[in-house]
């Protein structure tokens, strides 16, 4: 399995091979896997995804379920995943119409399936995302709320069709708030992750955390398909893979305006294929993480070979950001062919972010061919001392600076920009080997180049 086949510690003191967390396979499945081959400047696996076009499929109809019945939407979903699975493999159909549903639990070899004019509508009342799963917040692992859907330790997966995944927002948005009471929760679950505390003294789920769930997290998944649905509000990052490795996601329309809503957030996950996607974001489109700080050196697993081609994005922050929660390092990001719609104002096309608590690693960065209006910000931030409100929220407990090299941009055209690139590092740890080719801009309206410990930065 590559990298990601390797040991790490658990919380009981055992060791375990992340091969064995694939816990869920059936018997006898007859999905079929394919790849496809994937053109990068480094050396870029073919990224496999499932094909369940032999599959038999599963009605919700045919389990129970009702429009306007959560309960028993949410209950039929279930029962079809759970037939779907134990037939071997089968792809779980959600007819068109309007269906509000509570969580929906992956196993493997399913395919959830909504048909043109299907709406799956996810309730917006916390107690139907318990009881609490293993799952993170950013970058920290604990027990939360489930993600509204939830994949964990599964393969041979995928979500398809030309319908609708949309969150009810009503109590969600009064979660976006940082109340003391959240803070508090912060500054615990910080505490407890810093010390290596077992996962089960990391239950965040009580009357003040506020935690909010990932609208999709595949979680320790592999051979992930995500293709052809619109995704429409979330109460905090949109697509979350974590700890997988072969995922595609492929044709899909995001719109999320709320807090923390990033577009995909591909964490500690390798051999990843974003593309033809459409971003309409309240944060970042693509925010590349891998891990904070002692649970990412403890898994011990990098962000690598990620590629995103031939993408829209309407609005956001960020095109591509890296960080900050990187801590488990982050090498070979190819972005390719993107346009940022007129209008859109992002901060900058790419923003690589840390502190001196993550360490990790950044290298092998290419962005090119990339079309955009005017930025708020500019061409290229990178910065070394991002800490937010966790500056003076919770101590640093290791001092880890984060080595950043080979960042490199090309045929970039964008109109008014604030400054080319801005690199602001520690002496100590010099931001390394930046290379700018045929990046144009209409108007720069303060200096081109703001830099602060670089080393080899070249422009032509």
């Amino acid at each position: 399995m590559s990298e990601m086949n390797k040991t790490f510690r658990i919380f009981t003191g055992l060791t375990i091979s992340l091969a064995s967390f694939f816990s869920c396979k059936t018997k006898n499945p007859t999905v079929k896997v394919l790849e496809t081959s994937v053109h990068a400047p480094f050396e870029m696996p073919a990224v496999k995804y499932p094909d369940f076009s032999d599959c038999e499929e599963f009605s919700i109809l045919d389990f129970g379920a009702v429009m306007g019945d959560k309960d028993m939407t949410g209950r039929a979903i279930a029962q079809a995943i759970q037939a779907a699975n134990g037939a071997g493999c089968g792809k779980v159909i959600v007819p068109k119409g309007e269906w509000l549903t509570t969580k929906i639990h992956f196993k493997s070899n399913v395919n959830l399936h909504l048909q043109q004019g299907a709406t799956l509508i996810f309730s917006e009342d916390p107690q139907d995302y318990l009881p609490a799963v293993h799952t993170t917040w950013e970058g920290m692992e604990c027990y939360n709320y489930s993600p509204l859907i939830f994949a964990y330790t599964c393969e041979n997966i995928a979500i398809t069709g030309k319908g609708e995944l949309r969150a009810k927002m009503d109590v969600w948005h009064t979660w976006f708030g940082r109340p003391d009471a959240h803070m508090n929760s912060l500054k615990r679950l910080y505490t407890l992750a810093s010390e290596y505390s077992p996962l089960e003294e990391r239950n965040m789920v009580n009357d003040s955390s506020n935690l909010r769930p990932q609208f999709i997290q595949f979680n320790r998944c592999r051979n992930v398909l995500l293709e052809g649905v619109s995704i429409v509000n979330s109460p905090f990052w949109v697509i979350h893979p974590y700890l997988s490795e072969h995922v595609t996601i492929r044709d899909v329309k995001v719109s999320a305006h709320g807090h923390n809503n990033d577009g995909v957030d591909p964490e500690m996950s390798q051999n990843i294929l974003i593309e033809n996607c459409v971003f309409d974001q309240g944060d970042d489109a693509i925010a590349v993480k891998a891990g904070r700080n002692q649970d990412a050196w403890r898994l011990d697993t990098p962000s690598k070979n990620i590629v995103v081609r031939n993408c829209l994005v309407k609005n956001g922050h960020q095109l591509l950001a890296i960080g900050s929660e990187l801590s488990g390092g982050v090498e070979n990001v190819f972005m390719d062919s993107c346009v940022i719609e007129s209008g859109s104002k992002l901060f900058n096309l790419v923003f690589i972010k840390t502190n001196e608590r993550r360490g990790g690693y950044v290298k092998n960065i290419y962005v090119s061919n990339i079309q955009a209006g005017n930025t708020r910000h500019g061409v290229l931030g990178i910065e070394t001392d991002v800490l937010y409100q966790w500056r003076n929220l919770v101590p640093t407990y290791e001092r880890k600076l984060t080595p950043i090299s080979s960042i490199h941009l090309s045929n970039i055209s964008a109109g008014e920009v604030e400054y080319l690139t801005r690199i602001i590092a520690q002496a100590e740890q010099p931001v390394e080997a930046v290379n700018f080719s045929n990046v144009v801009v209409k108007k720069v309206r303060s200096e081109a180049h703001i830099h602060e410990h670089v080393q080899s930065f070249d422009m032509n």
